[in-house]
């Protein structure tokens, strides 16, 4: 812990955007989120060169996203016993190497089994860049940090899906040529973060019930929950159906729909690069109440909005909850859970995640067949209204 009072101590003389640590960890968060927004683009090529289905080439991202669900966790584990870089660097070069080895290959079913072996290696890496936040930095320092990483996150999101568009213009191939860049960021980290690792005290069995008793307490139940619902909102009413209402209600083309997500990831990313200025003028747990406010005003409007230009307005709203939102439940999460413990803790988050976006298509899919096109967003905004009065009831 005196190793992480004196990294504090050394970054404070330096603007937070400056610190090396947290520019390895923006290039972390990079690969993370590159498994899967990258390649998209190339779908129909894929389909049509390599002669499968369009239902098919779905199993690009299953066969990618599938690993996680059971690695997560034991990588968070093995992380606390061994240390981050003992993970996280392996993790970065099968990643690299797997990803970029399906530039190579011209069989689907050979692609589908080096995407596994790229899942595999992606599997760590959305959490632990979380906890080395938590590692390295507290108070207002920690929340600015996890503002700034969602940021890049978001920044992420919206540039990957154009850059593979690009790329694929020249063969469906070459967007996998991406993930290459996660070995010398392997080689980054190994040589130049500077990270205070848990010290090992008790053995296995202490260890699991320590973090087990940590995980089950009210308030990371209730971070958890809010996580989970985070994301049936997101994938369920957001992602899934709001570029067929665009599509069904003012006849949008492609390409617009994709500039009009943008604008929320845009949103998205400015708002979170503030969040340590607003969690200085809000208490971060009052913040995540009022992203759930917001959330749900959004969802509410998005069906209203007569004429698509007028959509701007809740599209500009959900990207201040969505900024809002996800840095606050990471800097909720490691707050309350200690290093010793930290990395399994979030990968546990991770894998509540996974959860949510495999099910919030799924139910709000059951809501459009009851009630018809609007009612996935009418029933998001009730979702969130649930989430925020359980919040006051049980967050103070």
């Amino acid at each position: 812990m005196q190793k992480l009072h004196n990294l504090n101590n050394k970054g404070n003389s330096i603007a937070l955007y400056q610190d090396k640590n947290l520019q390895i960890i923006f290039l972390i968060t990079l690969m993370a989120v590159m498994g899967v927004a990258s390649i998209t683009p190339a779908f129909p090529l894929i389909a049509r060169e390599l002669g499968i289905s369009k239902q098919s080439v779905g199993l690009l991202i299953i066969f990618f996203t599938l690993p996680a669900l059971v690695l997560t966790p034991v990588l968070g584990v093995l992380a606390d016993r061994f240390g981050r870089k003992s993970i996280l660097i392996p993790s970065l070069i099968l990643f690299g190497i797997a990803g970029g080895a399906c530039t190579l290959v011209r069989k689907f079913e050979l692609l589908l089994v080096l995407r596994f072996f790229q899942g595999a290696g992606a599997a760590s890496l959305g959490s632990i860049n979380v906890t080395l936040i938590g590692d390295i930095f507290t108070n207002r320092r920690r929340n600015a940090a996890m503002g700034y990483n969602s940021s890049v996150l978001s920044v992420a999101t919206a540039s990957y899906p154009f850059i593979g568009g690009l790329l694929a213009s020249a063969g469906w191939y070459y967007p996998f040529i991406l993930p290459v860049f996660a070995v010398p960021v392997a080689i980054i980290v190994l040589l130049r973060l500077n990270n205070p690792e848990p010290t090992v005290k008790l053995n296995f069995r202490q260890y699991l019930s320590a973090a087990l008793k940590t995980i089950k307490t009210r308030q990371a139940v209730m971070y958890f929950f809010t996580s989970f619902g985070t994301f049936i909102i997101l994938y369920g009413s957001y992602l899934t159906y709001f570029p067929f209402l665009l599509e069904n209600l003012h006849n949008a083309s492609p390409f617009i729909i994709g500039v009009m997500m943008s604008v929320m990831s845009v949103v998205t990313a400015i708002t979170s690069s503030q969040l340590g200025k607003l969690s200085g003028l809000i208490d971060v747990r009052n913040l995540l109440k009022i992203s759930f406010i917001l959330y749900s005003l959004s969802l509410l409007l998005i069906p209203l909005m007569t004429n698509i230009w007028m959509l701007f307005v809740p599209l500009f709203i959900f990207g201040l909850a969505h900024g809002i939102n996800i840095p606050c439940i990471q800097i909720l999460l490691t707050g309350i859970a200690p290093i010793e413990y930290r990395a399994a803790f979030m990968s546990v988050n991770g894998m509540i995640l996974r959860l949510g976006q495999t099910l919030g298509p799924i139910l709000m899919g059951a809501v459009f067949i009851a009630g018809g096109l609007n009612y996935p967003f009418y029933a998001g905004a009730i979702f969130c209204i649930i989430v925020f009065s359980l919040l006051i009831a049980f967050i103070k």
